[in-house]
């Protein structure tokens, strides 16, 4: 399986809460939400949902898991709601027991397992694994080299502060541009993929 990495992102790199208000205050985030003046249905909703299509299964850290638990089940009946709801859903997480797990289809994956098994899940057959938020389990992935694809939406906002996916250890990776569109609202769409060392 291919890992997809799928963020909205601010033009200073910030991904903390693009969805609402109370999604992730962390640090004294005071801006949730603030990607829904720039979103553009039919350019980045397209994108999104085929995007969606090619994904096989979704893997979350613990706090974007239970965002979009709250969410997507009471929205069943809508296409996009149905697909998210349906695919199978794994959730790295020290704290979360299974009991906890009520969004359908959805596996533990204990925090100081995470790393094997994601490998695992990577190694095996399939189409695309995607992550969607998750600043801190995508800041390990891209650190572990484990990052197939980054699909960016550059949004043209600046936040001045918040959780960010990139990691600060000093290493050179070098990416290509496979593809980039831009809303009619001003947001980069761009899709890059890791060029191999060596």
């Amino acid at each position: 399986m291919r890992i997809v990495v799928s963020e909205f992102m601010s033009l200073d790199g910030v991904v903390q809460a693009p969805g609402g208000a109370e999604e992730d205050t962390d640090g004294g985030f005071a801006h949730g939400g603030w990607s829904h003046p720039f979103f553009d249905p039919e350019v980045m909703g397209g994108a999104i949902s085929e995007a969606l299509g090619r994904t096989e299964a979704l893997l979350f850290g613990r706090r974007t898991w239970q965002t979009m638990a709250a969410a997507w089940p009471e929205r069943a009946g809508d296409p996009f709601a149905d697909r998210m709801n349906s695919l199978p859903k794994y959730v790295v997480t020290g704290t979360l027991g299974d009991a906890e797990l009520t969004w359908n289809n959805t596996t533990r994956i204990p925090g100081d397992q995470a790393l094997a098994r994601i490998r695992e899940l990577r190694a095996a057959d399939g189409g695309d694994l995607q992550v969607m938020g998750s600043p801190t389990l995508v800041r390990t992935l891209l650190g572990e080299g484990l990052v197939d694809e980054l699909r960016l939406m550059i949004t043209p906002v600046l936040l001045g502060g918040g959780k960010r996916i990139f990691t600060d250890d000093g290493v050179l990776r070098t990416f290509e541009l496979v593809s980039s569109v831009t809303s009619g609202t001003g947001v980069h769409m761009c899709t890059y993929r890791p060029v191999p060392q060596g």
